[in-house]
């Protein structure tokens, strides 16, 4: 078994370097800042499911647009913090994006996609269009 390799960036390492092991993680959330959503993509006979896993977004933290069949879901959030204390006040500012994009076949109906969110989790509904969908098989009768 391979052992899991961790990305690191310049950044982290200069301020290590400079600042010591233990500045960064208390300061600097990077996993929060830079990772992308998990995406579960789901076929079935009438269509695809695009399930989008962004727990502390909200419903109007999405955008979700469809242009030439290329679905296109994005976020940005920014949040603000500030601490106000006798002897100082302390400011962070948090700032949330991503964008991921998705080929959509010639086979679905673009006119009807539907997006809902709960519980974290955003599902975009992609139906296909009735001709692509998959019919039962008939028998023919020889004559």
């Amino acid at each position: 078994m391979l052992p899991m390799l961790k990305t690191r960036t310049a950044f982290p390492d200069l301020l290590n370097e400079f600042f010591g092991r233990d500045f960064s993680p208390r300061f600097i959330d990077y996993e929060r800042n830079w990772s992308m959503p998990s995406v579960n993509v789901i076929e079935n006979k009438e269509s695809f499911k695009i399930e989008v896993a962004a727990p502390g977004l909200e419903k109007n933290d999405f955008k979700v647009d469809v242009h030439n069949h290329l679905l296109t879901i994005s976020s940005e959030k920014e949040e603000k913090q500030e601490e106000n204390n006798e002897k100082f006040v302390r400011r962070e500012f948090n700032y949330t994006s991503f964008k991921r994009s998705f080929s959509l076949p010639e086979s679905v109906d673009t006119e009807k996609i539907q997006a809902t969110h709960k519980d974290g989790i955003l599902l975009v509904e992609i139906p296909k269009k009735e001709e692509a969908k998959e019919k039962p098989m008939r028998q023919i009768q020889i004559s």
